[in-house]
């Protein structure tokens, strides 16, 4: 299931996406005024989605305390990318820096390029010991690996037995 909807969402994220960029080829003199707001949803959308179809195991999917931080880091870049592009593009030598840049960059920098270099790391890391394989994912692997290497040419096994991919 938690496959299914992660496929969806990168089906309709890269449709948003195709769209956007349609409209700027395919429109009048420019792309039409609801495109940029098609990147804002799309390509958070398709991150999320390929971090979901990336982190899940087995057949259910369960991603467990990933979807959190995940869901956290969409709806950041969602509402940074929102953001610099809703907000007044008004900067002068008296504009306010924040953390020396003007408020859209360091929305862009901060909200969009650093945190979710923090929040991901973090979550990967505390989730380790559940998320990972154990002694008998482990166990299983080899043994389809066995099972599968048992069809090969000799040349192939033997290969494969001497790089340690087959035992």
């Amino acid at each position: 299931m938690t496959r299914s909807i992660a496929v969806a969402g990168v089906a309709l994220s890269t449709l948003m996406i195709a769209a956007a960029y349609a409209s700027a080829f395919l429109g009048a003199p420019g792309p039409a005024s609801w495109a940029p707001w098609m990147f804002v949803l799309g390509v958070p959308g398709a991150i999320v989605s390929v971090m979901v179809l990336g982190a899940a195991r087995g057949r259910r999917g369960a991603l467990g305390s990933l979807i959190a931080p995940m869901l956290l880091v969409g709806l950041a870049l969602a509402t940074g990318f929102g953001l610099a592009l809703a907000l007044p593009a008004n900067e002068s030598e008296s504009t306010r820096l924040v953390l020396g840049l003007p408020l859209r960059a360091a929305i862009i920098l901060y909200g969009i390029g650093l945190m979710p270099i923090v929040v991901l790391p973090v979550a990967y890391a505390l989730t380790f010991e559940t998320q990972t394989l154990n002694a008998a994912d482990i166990e299983r692997v080899r043994r389809l690996g066995a099972e599968r290497g048992a069809g090969l040419p000799e040349a192939t096994r033997h290969v494969a037995a001497h790089r340690g991919e087959a035992r």
